[in-house]
């Protein structure tokens, strides 16, 4: 998979700086667990079965009807940012489908659209420009926050590759896949990639990431999109 990156600044000249204090809204805090399961599979006919919760509310599918994993919300500051010990190699599942839905910056949660287009972020090595598809896990990025991102992700770099993206749909989701096992709900199949939606599996899929694909992009350095940025229009 490859990874990826609030609003533009308005200024003729756009001044970066890495902070290492700060720390992406998408991360999972320390505290924020897993809902107790209490899934269930639901026969709809000819061996088919739909997974839900038991206690379902609309707020656990997201925009294109899929089940998502729960997971507990910490406290937040005055800025309504999360608190608590970051866990640096976990995405809180319902803050990385947000960023990802509405496009917003997975490090300040504010939008990431430039008047370039959309800014992710990958591993060296992990792009091939000459593939159609390319698919990321990882919500975009800000302008003002790029460097940050870059520094504080474990799979990144602090020279990472840098997609600026024109177009990015929603393709599917990373989960697992739910059957009957000894009469109860459990998992029974772990997909290597991510699933798309539209997918035969996808009734019965238990979310925990959003996927995207990035349609028409160009890669750059960080020295490079910078010095896009402050020719663009």
């Amino acid at each position: 998979m490859t990874t990826i990156r609030t609003t533009l600044p308005r200024t003729r000249k756009t001044t970066v700086h890495s902070d290492s204090r700060v720390i992406p809204f998408v991360i999972q805090r320390e505290g924020e667990e897993a809902a107790p399961d209490n899934l269930r599979l639901t026969p709809t006919g000819s061996g088919r079965y739909r997974l839900r919760y038991a206690d379902e509310d609309p707020r656990d599918r997201d925009l294109r009807g899929v089940l998502w994993a729960r997971c507990g919300f910490g406290p937040v500051d005055d800025r309504g940012q999360p608190t608590g010990r970051p866990q640096w190699r976990m995405m809180h599942p319902l803050r990385q489908r947000g960023c990802m839905q509405m496009l917003r910056c997975q490090v300040c949660a504010g939008p990431a659209r430039t008047p370039l287009g959309w800014i992710f972020l990958a591993g060296p090595g992990t792009v091939d420009p000459n593939n159609e598809l390319v698919f990321t896990n990882q919500p975009p990025v800000c302008p003002e926050h790029v460097r940050t991102a870059a520094q504080l992700c474990p799979h990144l770099t602090a020279e990472p590759v840098v997609l600026l993206a024109l177009s990015a749909p929603l393709y599917g989701v990373i989960g697992v896949g739910y059957g009957v096992r000894d009469g109860k709900a459990q998992v029974v199949e772990r997909p290597a990639g991510p699933v798309p939606y539209g997918h035969p599996l996808m009734p019965t899929v238990l979310a925990s990431q959003m996927v995207r694909r990035l349609g028409v992009f160009r890669l750059f350095t960080l020295g490079e999109l910078f010095t896009a940025l402050e020719h663009a229009p």
